[in-house]
Formats: structure tokens, C-alpha cells, sequence
């Protein structure tokens, strides 16, 4: 197979960068997030796990891929999948301006801009992430815009992505 590649951007931010999909490590995940692109949401920047950016999406597999290519040490560049139940992520703590309830479950696609994450939250312990795919191009440009999103926040922006 062919490396397919993805498009991360903040739109408002009007910057992107450029990721291959590690198709050979998680071929399921993968799979999954190719066949819902494109896909957009209002982008978070992480509480705990330090240098992250991520938006929530409602589930679009048919079915949840296994924990394939996990980590809890994210390295910059990397794009992670998270999977949620609404119980995980509905207490007042998380700071979501949107209701998140149990029973449902919650997608999370994230990149890791910076070094030093640690998926360690104090309300549920080890949280990992299948890795998924890995910034090629742009990861500079990316990270100073995610920096300004912690610093000036984040109200208005969108998480972006997209088949390059």
C-alpha cells in the first residue's frame, strides 16, 4: 500500500502540517479515521497531558479499534485516537461547554506538538493512545500555533483533518 498522508490545520489559525499514516503499525485505527475524513471540531488544548491539541468527535467506526500501536509517551508529531465514554469525560473538571453524558462515547483525535507528555490523569490513572499517524512536515509552525492556542486560548478555533 501506498503512504497516505493527512492534513492537520487550525483554521482560524490559517496553519497546518502535513502527517503519514502509520498504516503499517495501526492498520484498524487508521482504516477508521481515513473513511470519516474529513473531520473538524472545536480544538482543545490538553489539562494533563501537557503539549496536546485534540478536538472531540461522536464515533465513526463501526466498530472501536482495538489498542493497536499504544503509548503513554507521546512524542511531538504524533497523532493519537482516544476513545471515551461520556462518564469518563462529563465532570465539570474537563470544562467542556457542551454536556457529556454517560452512556455515550466520545472520540478524541490529538496531536502531540511539544516533548514531555505523560497520559497520566489524576481522575482515571493510565489513559493511552494509539498512535496512528506522524507530522512529516510543518511540526514548527504547528507547535508555535499551539503554543499561542494554550497562551491566548482557544475559543473560536477549529481542529482540522483532512486526506492530503
Amino acid at each position: 500500500m501506498a503512504d497516505r498522508f493527512v492534513t492537520v490545520s487550525l483554521d482560524k489559525r490559517d496553519v497546518h502540517c502535513t502527517a503519514r499514516l502509520l498504516d503499517d503499525r495501526a492498520p484498524l485505527t487508521c482504516a477508521a479515521v481515513w473513511e470519516a475524513l474529513p473531520l473538524s471540531g472545536d480544538v482543545y488544548h490538553a489539562k494533563y497531558a501537557r503539549n496536546e491539541i485534540y478536538a472531540l468527535f461522536p464515533p465513526f467506526a463501526s466498530t472501536e479499534p482495538p489498542l493497536e500501536n499504544p503509548t503513554v509517551t507521546p512524542i511531538p508529531g504524533d497523532l493519537c485516537y482516544f476513545s471515551f465514554t461520556g462518564a469518563e469525560l462529563g465532570t465539570k473538571a474537563y470544562g467542556y461547554d457542551r454536556e457529556v453524558r454517560p452512556g455515550t462515547t466520545v472520540v478524541d483525535l490529538a496531536l502531540f506538538y511539544e516533548r514531555n507528555n505523560l497520559l497520566l490523569n489524576g481522575d482515571v490513572g493510565w489513559v493511552p493512545g494509539i498512535v496512528w499517524g506522524q507530522v512529516t512536515d510543518g511540526l514548527d509552525a504547528m507547535a508555535e500555533a499551539c503554543n499561542d492556542l494554550w497562551r491566548t486560548g482557544a475559543a473560536g478555533e477549529t481542529l482540522s483533518f483532512r486526506r492530503a
